[in-house]
């Protein structure tokens, strides 16, 4: 069987100077990291090599390396190709006519880096996202939204379907035995009948799935209210910030506010 709780859980143990930071402080950052890439002109280069560079020493302080963050992002590249439509939607010089229908679209050089600009700002987030899980446990990082004044049941929700979607994904696994089993097959052949016979058969066990979910569900919140809970989740760690997370808050803060300034003063673009 798989363990779909581990294959969740992007958090690896470490004893770093980034692992020990308060996650309330990493949280933030993070947050801050992401809104600082999409606050740069577009065609800011030198200002996404810089952004770039600063993940990657934290890649490095962290112990995960330089190449951690790279990797773990390529999976988040295809969803910037949304961004395609700014080829044929900024003004600018004419680099490729081409027809789509009974349109004739043009890419320009400007909307050329209006793409890249933001494909370069979602994967430089993804990258210091990627960061924060593999750094920041994942208790601890609920415990940071809630100090951080996100809505109670905003924390409750996202912890519920982190834990029980692995709970889920094992009733998926028992439910496909269970019709491999059932289903007649020769050696080497795949379970089933006719295309016909799967997409009905699928239908019928994500119904049996949802209300399993459902099921489920109800009796978790009974048994949680048996136990007092009251809508907040509780810890033993008291999450007070050392003289230490200010200090590297407020350099980060200080770091990312002169990457903006010098991509708006100092560093040419196109």
């Amino acid at each position: 069987m798989i363990d779909h709780a581990h294959a969740l859980d992007r958090y690896e143990a470490g004893a770093s100077p980034v692992h020990a930071l308060d996650a309330r402080v990493k949280v933030a950052l993070t947050v801050l990291f992401a809104l600082s890439c999409a606050l740069l002109p577009d065609g800011s280069w030198a200002a996404f090599a810089a952004s770039w560079v600063l993940v990657l020493a934290l890649g490095i302080a962290s112990g995960l390396g330089a190449g951690y963050a790279p990797r773990r992002s390529v999976v988040a590249l295809p969803f910037a190709l949304a961004g395609l439509s700014a080829l044929v939607a900024v003004p600018g010089r004419p680099l490729a006519q081409f027809a789509v229908g009974p349109w004739d679209l043009v890419a320009t050089d400007a909307g050329l880096v209006r793409f890249a600009s933001i494909l370069a700002r979602g994967w430089l987030s993804v990258q210091m996202a990627a960061l924060l899980a593999a750094t920041t446990a994942w208790p601890d990082l609920l415990h940071a939204l809630g100090h951080l004044r996100v809505p109670p049941p905003i924390v409750g929700t996202i912890s519920f379907m982190a834990r029980y979607l692995a709970v889920l994904a094992d009733e998926a696994d028992r439910l496909l035995r269970a019709r491999d089993a059932r289903s007649a097959r020769r050696p080497g052949a795949r379970a089933g009948g006719s295309v016909a016979w799967r997409a009905r058969t699928a239908g019928h066990m994500a119904g049996h799935l949802f209300l399993r979910a459902t099921e489920r569900s109800e009796r978790v919140y009974q048994a949680m209210l048996a136990r007092g809970f009251r809508g907040q989740l509780l810890t033993q760690d008291a999450h007070r910030l050392r003289p230490a997370d200010r200090v590297v808050g407020l350099a980060a803060v200080l770091v990312l506010g002169l990457i903006q300034v010098a991509a708006r003063m100092g560093w040419p673009r196109p």
